[in-house]
């Protein structure tokens, strides 16, 4: 439907598609971006959701949302003959379901969020799966689903792979957020010579207009940012073994910031990586029980405002998930990345700041020292360089809203503008 007009007395109608709503502040952070872009361009829009999480997108936007899934218990462990009979019969009906919600739409979304990446436990029936049926309906029925700045890697199981690959072929738009999701997909067979890349869209959110440095001689505050981490696919039968060494070293490494002096603020990126960050506190409360409170502070951001507006105070943050180091880089906030996927490295690097990261599954505390105590040493220098890096980011994003605006979202009648214009 790219180019037609849609009809007087209405807007076009926009639905977006995702894991969204459902506690994760990146894929929302990512959403709020392109709900602002929409919102400013399309006014008179009519938005709804297919989403994860429709409970918490009605209560927080007052958008109209529906359940992704049929079977509510989609992504709970099969453990019954009943519940395998209900996975199966819910795959069939979403198909249907999912072609009825995309018919009536002009244009659906996926904002950005990792929808084409494979690292983490994944099975290709589940995720990967309902994005097929999502892009297969666009196909079907006429309405162009836009892949907007999307991640993808190579990782995981093949079955996985060859389901998001045909999801992405499907799509009627694709950009992607780094030239290393790219390249993965083209990996695959997919050809994508002149899709673009553009910037994570969480770099077009507005900044904490209120930012505070701590004084020269006081101590200085760090932000470290946890995720309840069991490996990926290959690692399912030690799953708990790679979660509690995780949490080992991360414990030890802020118990050496409050030793040398250091605030701590303990940050989480999912209601689940609660847990990591309350392990991590009552190990500290238990064995320094004089330690003044304040020292080490886990209050959950309950959206991705509240999370920059936690980072704005912060002097230094080191931290694991995608979107606390990207909500970091944003601030340019001298940042330690202990990535769980590649993703995280090719953000570092493209901010000057390749050395300071770490892999997950190979967590040396004591380089992660180093590369703290290196990082605060050139504070003003990796600043700066922050600095300019988020203007071209900003820049490069509002060139893909003009694409998008001129090729994927339908031409707006002259009734509308000038609507627009009274308003």
């Amino acid at each position: 439907m790219s180019g037609d007009t849609f009809g007087a007395g209405r807007g076009p109608r926009i639905g977006f598609f995702g894991l969204l709503g459902s506690g994760n502040l990146g894929n929302d952070g990512s959403l709020e971006a392109f709900l602002a872009f929409v919102r400013k361009t399309y006014p008179e829009a009519e938005i709804d959701f297919l989403t994860a999480g429709p409970e918490g997108i009605e209560a927080r936007y007052g958008l109209a949302a529906t359940r992704m899934h049929w079977n509510r218990d989609e992504y709970s462990t099969a453990s019954s003959l009943r519940s395998v009979a209900l996975k199966g019969i819910g795959k069939i009906v979403d198909a249907f379901r999912t072609a009825a919600w995309v018919r009536r739409h002009d244009v659906v979304v996926v904002p950005g969020m990792g929808v084409l990446e494979g690292g983490l436990p994944l099975r290709w029936w589940g995720f990967p799966y309902s994005l097929l049926l999502l892009t297969a309906s666009g196909r079907l029925v006429g309405t162009k689903v836009a892949l907007v700045s999307v991640g993808a890697n190579t990782a995981g199981q093949r079955m996985t792979r060859r389901v998001f690959t045909l999801a992405a072929r499907l799509a009627g738009y694709r950009s992607f957020r780094d030239q290393l999701s790219k390249d993965a997909m083209r990996a695959t067979g997919l050809g994508i010579a002149d899709d673009p890349v553009y910037p994570d869209l969480a770099f077009a959110l507005p900044i904490p207009a209120s930012r505070s440095a701590t004084p020269p001689g006081q101590p200085t505050t760090v932000g470290v940012g946890v995720m309840t981490y069991r490996g990926a696919d290959d690692d399912r039968d030690r799953a708990d073994e790679v979660y509690a060494d995780y949490v080992a070293k991360m414990t030890r490494f802020v118990h050496w910031l409050v030793e040398h002096g250091h605030r701590v603020r303990l940050l989480t990126g999912d209601h689940e990586d609660e847990q990591v960050s309350a392990e991590i506190l009552a190990d500290v409360r238990a064995r320094r029980p004089d330690l003044d409170p304040s020292w080490v502070i886990d209050k959950p951001p309950r959206s991705l405002d509240d999370l920059m507006e936690q980072m704005a105070a912060l002097d230094t943050v080191v931290a694991t998930r995608f979107h606390n180091v990207v909500c970091a880089l944003m601030l340019s906030t001298p940042t330690v990345s202990i990535g769980y996927a590649a993703k995280n490295d090719v953000l570092m690097a493209d901010m000057g700041l390749a050395e300071f990261c770490q892999s997950i599954r190979t967590l040396d505390v004591d380089r992660l020292i180093s590369q703290y105590t290196a990082l605060e040493s050139r504070r003003d220098v990796v600043g700066q360089a922050m600095d300019d890096r988020n203007a071209v980011n900003r820049r490069l994003l509002e060139e893909q809203y003009a694409v998008l605006s001129s090729t994927v979202f339908p031409a707006r009648t002259l009734e509308a503008e000038v609507l627009e214009g009274r308003s």
